[in-house]
């Protein structure tokens, strides 16, 4: 669903407003209540993570990693 906010408010931080806004996210302007203006952020155009980069990564897994929790030993019956 998106913002409404009356257009006399967003006058002065139109800015603020725009650069908080994420991608996709749409801000209708209002004046007396009635739509008079809408604003779209744009979505993203590329990914902001290029594939394999973590190729040489060095991950650290617990050894019991696979191990049943006590919590969850009455479901796993």
């Amino acid at each position: 669903m998106p913002r409404k906010l009356p257009f006399d408010a967003a006058v002065g931080s139109l800015r603020q407003l725009v650069e908080g806004m994420v991608p996709g996210e749409e801000l209708v302007l209002t004046v007396q209540g009635e739509p008079k203006a809408i604003v779209t952020r744009p979505a993203r155009t590329s990914w902001p993570c290029q594939p394999g980069t973590a190729r040489d990564t060095k991950h650290w897994m617990a050894p019991d990693f696979d191990a049943p929790l006590e919590d969850f030993a009455e479901y796993m019956e």
